[in-house]
């Protein structure tokens, strides 16, 4: 009996790693935009820290930042630049506010329907993908499965942008815009459906800032 009992044990764990082989062979196996996809869809929140380096065509000494950030679907989001100079950019879903601390200068605007044509749809965005983007696999590479999407609107402040995925959690984006400058921002630390404060998506200006726009 005991020995019996053995092979039904072995039995039942090598089913169950069995199933879960399945499973992970299908969420890897899993496409670009199925991922990209399952992380707007899935992700309702998240947090995380970011690598920021933009690079100019005309092969001047690229820039790079780093900093952390915060969002809630749809529109909430908080991005701060810690490094190399500390700036912040806050939406409650209505509003942005960008703060240059240094020169104590608030810009303000209304997101409206901005959101859907830039690449903080992505992270904050909601249902906007295929209303906004032509969606493209662009491949695999670096251990992400990549895609490429490029603004339906001809506004757009930028021409392509591409996003690495694994895992059903966007690891990097590269961004070209009108100008030649390619921005590469990669993901550190990412995790999803947190509980950010409701007091993190809002901004007062502080005092003696000069306040500009809406």
């Amino acid at each position: 009996m005991k020995s019996s009992g053995n092979v039904r044990w072995v039995a039942a764990r090598v089913g169950l790693v069995a199933a879960l082989s399945c499973v992970s062979l299908t969420a890897s196996a899993a496409g670009g935009i199925a991922q990209l996809h399952q992380f707007v869809e899935g992700a309702r929140s998240a947090q995380g820290e970011f690598d920021q380096t933009v690079s100019a065509a005309s092969g001047r000494k690229p820039q790079h930042a780093s900093g952390s950030f915060v969002f809630a679907r749809p529109g909430k989001f908080r991005w701060t630049y810690d490094k190399p100079y500390a700036q912040l950019l806050v939406s409650d879903g209505e509003k942005l506010w960008s703060w240059d601390r240094d020169l104590n200068q608030v810009t303000v605007k209304r997101l409206g329907d901005a959101l859907g044509s830039t690449p903080a749809a992505i992270l904050a965005g909601d249902d906007v993908l295929d209303r906004n983007f032509d969606l493209a696999e662009a491949g695999v590479s670096d251990g992400l499965e990549w895609v490429l999407a490029k603004p339906k609107k001809a506004d757009s402040s930028f021409e392509s942008m591409r996003m690495g995925l694994s895992g059903g959690l966007l690891k990097r984006m590269e961004l070209k815009d009108n100008f030649g400058q390619t921005t590469l921002i990669e993901f550190r630390s990412l995790v999803a459906n947190v509980r950010p404060d409701p007091a993190l998506f809002r901004f007062s200006p502080p005092p003696g800032a000069d306040v500009i726009g809406d």
